[in-house]
């Protein structure tokens, strides 16, 4: 399908590497790519999309959103937050221009809405649409092919109830679709659309600001816990990015008007590390598992240790510290009307590098809630995030 010789635009190169990432899952050999503190060895997943932040506060406060206050997006993060929602339905809608340094047409689209029909429950569903642009496939003469537009979605519907006062827990049920190929040939094989189905479970405790002016939330997520999936009826199936979320957030009213809160939060991917293979014998870490649960609860143990240049390795407790991101945020509000937002995400060198800043600000006008989300990469402006930006629009349906 995907011939280099070929006059091939930066997106057709893209598309050639997520195909070719279908079969990551046989287990090669580690990267032998060598980084700051060791040789690359990232962990790679079908649908990767489900992973961007798709609206605009969390963007804003360093990607965070598993124990942030509840508000309309809360779906996304931690589907337990709506059980503590004040208005009793909402709906948002948040778009993201994406990796624009690299191709200038994909982007990142977010609906979703909830309803509580009774103080106890909530309903809520959403919708993510994930656009590649139009792609133009040719032969190794030039001549076209064919015209389509790759694309990913998933649909959610979730529900969510106090268990306690302080307390509430909830589940989602996903749909995933990815349409990479138009059905055409790979590697001599007809494609066919990936597809899933995935679940999230959420629970969330707070305790609201006392005399001290003083509050505090934790929250705890697994998302996309599901099948995995392939891309040609006899591929290896890929496994979509099962997710581990853990945070706290601090609230502090300084006075009637001002309010500042800050949040911490912890995520790990719960999908197995590549091991070191040495001809069909893994001579590092662990083979492929026999079940996505058995990979899942693996996750946690079975890295093989980075590999640094000398030819040593470090141990495997040093390499699973490494897959766990680290995501900081703070948030102002002024009237409840007026909020300025900052953070910080931060990820290992040898799992990716994504280090950056990020800023926003945001409006709640009665009805209406606008917020608007800016990234800035650490490691350089030739990141494909930098100058990374999200808009939302959400309106408060209770206030009608």
């Amino acid at each position: 399908m995907c011939d280099l010789r070929n006059r091939m635009s930066k997106r057709t190169i893209v598309l050639c590497i997520l195909i070719s990432c279908v079969g990551y899952f046989a287990f090669g050999q580690i990267s032998t790519r060598e980084l700051n503190g060791g040789s690359l060895n990232s962990i790679n997943t079908a649908v990767p999309f489900l992973s961007i932040t798709p609206d605009s506060r969390a963007g804003a406060l360093g990607d965070v959103g598993v124990a942030t206050q509840p508000d309309i997006n809360s779906q996304h993060w931690n589907v337990a937050k709506y059980a503590f929602t004040n208005s009793p339905s909402g709906i948002s809608i948040s778009y993201a221009p994406w990796l624009r340094r690299v191709i200038p047409d994909i982007s990142l689209a977010y609906l979703t809405a909830y309803f509580k029909p009774s103080d106890e429950q909530v309903i809520s569903g959403s919708l993510r649409y994930f656009s590649m642009g139009q792609l133009t496939l040719t032969d190794i003469n030039g001549g076209m092919i064919t015209q389509f537009i790759p694309y990913e979605m998933a649909i959610d519907a979730g529900y969510s109830r106090l268990l306690a006062s302080n307390f509430s827990g909830g589940i989602v049920f996903r749909y995933i679709h990815s349409n990479l190929t138009n059905q055409i040939e790979v590697y001599g094989e007809e494609s066919i659309p990936g597809r899933s189905v995935a679940a999230d479970l959420g629970f969330y405790y707070h305790q609201s600001i006392g005399s001290n002016g003083i509050g505090y939330a934790a929250g705890a997520a697994l998302t996309n816990l599901g099948t995995p999936m392939g891309y040609t009826s006899n591929s290896e199936k890929v496994p979509i990015p099962s997710n581990l979320r853990l945070g706290g957030r601090v609230d502090y009213r300084i006075d009637d008007d001002n309010q500042i809160s800050g949040q911490l939060e912890f995520n790990k991917l719960l999908i197995p590390t590549r091991p070191v293979m040495e001809g069909d014998s893994v001579i590092r870490g662990y083979g492929a598992p026999e079940s996505v649960v058995g990979g899942m609860f693996r996750s946690f143990f079975d890295a093989p240790g980075i590999h640094f240049e000398d030819g040593s390795y470090s141990s495997a407790f040093r390499e699973e510290i490494s897959e766990v991101t680290l995501g900081v945020g703070v948030e102002y509000w002024y009237r409840e009307q007026f909020a300025v937002r900052a953070g910080y995400f931060h990820e290992a060198s040898i799992k990716g590098n994504r280090k950056h800043f990020t800023f926003g600000v945001g409006m709640n006008l009665n009805v209406f809630l606008i917020d608007f989300a800016y990234l800035a990469p650490t490691n350089g402006q030739n990141s494909p995030l930098a100058n990374t930006i999200r808009f939302t629009l959400g309106f408060d349906l209770g206030q009608l």
